[in-house]
């Protein structure tokens, strides 16, 4: 086999690909074989048919075109290892010649994977974010849960409606005088200020008392969902029924006994201040990792090629399908309820999938330049982390792995990870000077 390489453009290149003849006859000897064994010809026990009968039956072509299949295939993996070349598309082929007897000659043009000139990614420098918990964080959390516990109670008779108040209303609407579908409602429990209603509307609502009639005239927004009311004025008679308020419960004892498990209103504090600092702890450490990766992303160069975007944006737009599939809903649903069309979906997540596949590229080279292998302890411990996650069985995740050929992947995700690690573990950290300095000065003091 020998592979010339003719580039295209920045991203794709032709691979001419000869086959000797020699490989050619074997390649079609193969064929026949394959073919028989797959096949019932009278007469014959499967896998013995002869050639001549297999032509007799499905023609000589079929014989060819399950030989070009099979040379063409080992022969196109061949020249890319050869020429170290990662396709990120199909290849298209083209045959040039192909005949018995004959070099087998055919074109493969394809995108193959971009090169990666890294930057700086070791000794890399990001500020830490303030993991520090205030005591107004504390008290904003325990006003949370003290609100989640509150009763709903209706106002006194003179009240007005203010915000966040609710307001129980009958409601219909109509455009020109005439109702239009969706437009009325019974009793219906409206939270002035949480923007559930077309916009305007529940501010006409304030000031008013229960028992009160009032006209509602709002303009639905040019971008409504529904198209046939978009832009329309509209006037909503509403009627009031009754005002209702939250009675937030006092913050004691007895109120931490009903909203935790715990007796008193002091150990509830402790308890929410300790969570609340691992959570600011983790997300500083999370936001840390980030921005050192995204140096190291930043300082590389790299050319992607558009295909790799549209491939993971079908990706995004898949994970997005399955994910509304586990909540009993479809992707049409979503785009509908959004107002947005399949292309206005996939031009939102262009940049995201762009900056997902430099990571991705540029982690790569890392883990090359670095010679960072993956080991079966390291897949052996991701499949046993995915398990975890999925409430499975290790041994059943590596069954669905191999079923799906999803191999090289876990591979290539796992290498990813430990590159990552290995930015991390040689980053900086911009105040350890300090510290060391600070230390020499009290050592100096001391003396």
């Amino acid at each position: 086999m020998n592979a010339t390489v003719t580039p295209v453009d920045q991203h794709k290149v032709t691979l001419t690909i000869e086959v000797p003849a020699k490989e050619v006859t074997k390649g079609i000897s193969q064929a026949v074989k394959r073919i028989a064994s797959q096949v019932n010809i009278p007469g014959f026990r499967k896998g013995k048919a002869p050639r001549r009968i297999l032509e007799m039956n499905f023609g000589k072509d079929a014989i060819m075109e399950e030989a070009f299949e099979m040379l063409a295939g080992r022969a196109y993996n061949d020249a890319l290892r050869e020429n170290d070349i990662v396709p990120v598309s199909e290849p298209e082929i083209e045959r040039v010649t192909f005949e018995e007897g004959k070099d087998l000659v055919f074109k493969a043009t394809l995108t193959k994977r971009p090169e990666v000139t890294l930057g700086d990614y070791k000794g890399l420098e990001a500020e830490k974010q303030d993991a520090t918990v205030t005591d107004e964080q504390i008290d904003e959390q325990l006003n949370n849960i003290r609100s989640q516990q509150a009763k709903m109670v209706v106002a006194d008779k003179d009240a007005k409606l203010q915000k966040d108040d609710f307001a129980v209303i009958d409601f219909a609407g109509s455009i020109d005088g005439k109702p239009f579908d969706g437009g009325e409602g019974k009793s219906y429990p409206l939270q002035i200020g949480s923007g559930s209603f077309i916009p305007g509307f529940e501010d006409q609502l304030i000031g008013h008392a229960a028992g009160d009639d009032v006209d509602v005239k709002v303009t639905f927004p040019e971008d409504y969902f529904v198209k046939e009311l978009a832009g329309k004025e509209a006037v909503f008679k509403v009627h009031v029924h009754d005002i209702k308020r939250k009675e937030l419960p006092e913050l004691n004892d007895e109120f931490a006994k009903e909203a935790s498990s715990y007796d008193t209103i002091a150990e509830l504090k402790a308890d929410l201040r300790k969570k609340m600092e691992e959570d600011a702890a983790h997300r500083a450490v999370d936001a840390y990792n980030t921005e050192l990766i995204k140096k190291a992303v930043a300082n590389a160069t790299v050319e992607i090629p558009e295909i790799m975007v549209a491939d993971r944006v079908e990706q995004m737009v898949q994970e997005l399908a399955m994910n509304m599939e586990s909540r009993g809903l479809k992707l049409d649903d979503y785009l509908k309820f959004s107002n947005k069309t399949l292309e206005q979906l996939k031009e939102e997540y262009k940049e995201t999938a762009a900056e997902n596949v430099r990571t991705d590229l540029v982690l790569d080279a890392v883990a090359k330049a670095e010679n960072i292998q993956v080991t079966s302890e390291d897949m052996n411990m991701e499949i046993f982390t995915m398990a975890q996650n999925f409430g499975a069985d290790p041994k059943e995740v590596y069954k669905i792995i191999l079923k799906e050929h999803r191999v090289p992947m876990l591979v290539q995700s796992v290498g990813r990870k430990k590159a990552a690690s290995f930015i991390l573990k040689n980053a900086v950290d911009p105040n350890e000077d300090k510290k060391e300095e600070a230390k020499a000065e009290d050592a100096k003091a001391e003396d």
